[in-house]
Parts: structure tokens; C-alpha cells; sequence
């Protein structure tokens, strides 16, 4: 096996490794340090090869292999990753292109009589410093973001030729869901099964139960039969999702003048992941498509009841 795709491959398995492990034993945090500067000095360490093909495909050789352990392993859902992949994957590749970029102008890279296709065996030593230093950075800005995470609230809603009421007693309480799946929920987002409302004043809990064994436990603080239905969030177990806060649930059903009803679904959450900038945007889909799937189970148990 090339010498260069070796190397190249048990550098970066062992920067991801030790990255994650240090992030789920929380002193990492879900922030810029993981998903930005780690893969940003992968990218420049590999960025000292003159054969870049081959490095590039030991990297890729090491990606795949621990996104797939991340996954069989129960740790990250496959969405998370993918929606984590073009950041991880730029910043890398901006590491390496800076790399290029500063050896050229002060003639860091040393010409050389031996086969262009070896990579420097001092790269696996000359890691240690920069890894150290992303500890030191990463623990840092898990520090400083702890318990600093802002509210989000994400709101669907949808008109139903029903009454609020009829809405109502639909969307309380869901024995089975099975409707069309939107395009994220077709790769592993949390797959609701059913939803169990064991009574219908303020202090009941509501559960909901997810296909693979996750569990949502809400308590009602706010019933209105036919106009509101609030929730708050005390516990949830969904795979891979350590980084998700749910605060709060929300149904509201407003009646129309043409009779029929606006339902809206209401969202709240926090999260740890980071840059914001970034990340809200991909989960406020990754929630929408989950209400989503609500909605075409509630259009379908409406029309099966009542038509």
C-alpha cells in the first residue's frame, strides 16, 4: 500500500477520533474548534504533500470509515452527518489550500531526489502541537458557549377543511403515524410512531414514541380544547441527538371564516452546535420536515374519519 495513503489515513482517523472523543466526554463542545479548525489543520498537515491525489484519498479512505462507525455505532444520525459533511469537507479543504499557498511563497516545500509519491514521515510528530493546541482552543470555547444557547422557534402551519375541534381531537392523541415521509425523514431523521395524550387537562403527560425506541415525554401547561394545546418538553432519548435541546410544543387551531381550520405547529428548541450561522437554517428543515410528516398523518386520519 502507498506509503503517502497510509500516512495520510491514519492521520486523519486519528484527529477525527480523538476529536470525537474528546467532544463526547464533553470536553469538546459542538462548536467551531470540531467543525471548523480540526478539520482546517487536517487540511494544512495534508496540505505538505506533494502528491496531493494520494493524500486526498487516504483522507477520504478515513472519513468514510468513521462516519460509518459514527453511525452503526448509535453516536450520529446520518442526516447530521451529511448536513455536517460540506463544512467539515471545505474547511479541510481550505486548510489545504492555504498550505500550498504558504509554501509556495516562502519555498517551505524543499525540492527533494526521492519519489515525489512519499509524504513526510515528520508529519505524524509535526501534528502533535497543532492537536494540542485545538484541545486547548476547543475546551476553551466550550467554556465560554456553555449554557449560552439562545431559544429557536420554528412555526408550520396548515388549513384543513375541518372544524378546530375535529382538528383537535385528531392531533391529540395518534395511535399509529404512517404517512408519506419527506425527503430527510427517509434517511434516519426521528421517525414518529405514535402519540399517547393520557388526559386532557393541564399536568398530563403526552408521549410520543419513535420507531428504534426513542421517546418524547411532554406535560401539558396550556389546554384549550379546540384552540390551544402547549407542552413543555421534559425528556427525550433520540439517537444521536445529544446536541438538541427540545424546550416546547405547540398546537393552536384557529377556525376560518369559510369554516374551515388554521392549525399551527410550534417548535421550541436549543442546540449546541455552532457556527449559527450555519447550523439554524439546516435545523429549522430538519424540524419543518418533521412537522411535515405530522401534517400529512393528521390530512389522512381527517379524511378517513370524516369523509
Amino acid at each position: 500500500m502507498d506509503k503517502n495513503f497510509t500516512i495520510a489515513a491514519i492521520l486523519t482517523f486519528s484527529f477525527l477520533s480523538l476529536g470525537f472523543l474528546l467532544l463526547h466526554n464533553g470536553l469538546f463542545g459542538y462548536g467551531i474548534s470540531f467543525f471548523v479548525f480540526l478539520p482546517f489543520i487536517l487540511g494544512y498537515l495534508l496540505g505538505g504533500s506533494k502528491t496531493k491525489k494520494r493524500s486526498l484519498l487516504g483522507f477520504a479512505f478515513s472519513f468514510v470509515i468513521a462516519c460509518f462507525l459514527l453511525i452503526e455505532g448509535g453516536l450520529e444520525g446520518m442526516v447530521c452527518i451529511l448536513m455536517a459533511m460540506p463544512l467539515i469537507l471545505i474547511s479541510v479543504g481550505i486548510g489545504m489550500l492555504l498550505k500550498m499557498i504558504f509554501s509556495d511563497l516562502i519555498g517551505f516545500v524543499k525540492k527533494k531526489e526521492q519519489d515525489d509519491s512519499v509524504l513526510d514521515d515528520d508529519i505524524l510528530k509535526s501534528s502533535i502541537l497543532p492537536f494540542c493546541i485545538l484541545s486547548m482552543v476547543g475546551f476553551a470555547e466550550q467554556q465560554l458557549t456553555k449554557n449560552a444557547n439562545e431559544v429557536v422557534e420554528v412555526r408550520s402551519e396548515i388549513i384543513l377543511p375541518y372544524t378546530p375541534m375535529q382538528v383537535y381531537d385528531a392531533i391529540k392523541t395518534v395511535d399509529t403515524l404512517d404517512a408519506e415521509k419527506p425527503f430527510l425523514m427517509q434517511l434516519d431523521l426521528p421517525l414518529p410512531q405514535k402519540c399517547i395524550l393520557e388526559a386532557e387537562e393541564v399536568g398530563a403527560l403526552r408521549t410520543c414514541y419513535f420507531k428504534g425506541g426513542g421517546t418524547i415525554t411532554e406535560q401539558v401547561t396550556e389546554l384549550e380544547k379546540g384552540k390551544v394545546l402547549r407542552m413543555d418538553v421534559l425528556d427525550y432519548q433520540l439517537t444521536g441527538r445529544t446536541w438538541l435541546g427540545f424546550r416546547e410544543a405547540i398546537y393552536t387551531f384557529e377556525a376560518l371564516e369559510d369554516g374551515t381550520c388554521k392549525m399551527a405547529r410550534i417548535t421550541s428548541y436549543t442546540s449546541e452546535l455552532y457556527p449559527r450561522v450555519y447550523w439554524e437554517p439546516l435545523e429549522r428543515v430538519g424540524v419543518q420536515q418533521e412537522h411535515e410528516y405530522v401534517f400529512r398523518n393528521l390530512q389522512k386520519d381527517l379524511k378517513r374519519e370524516h369523509n
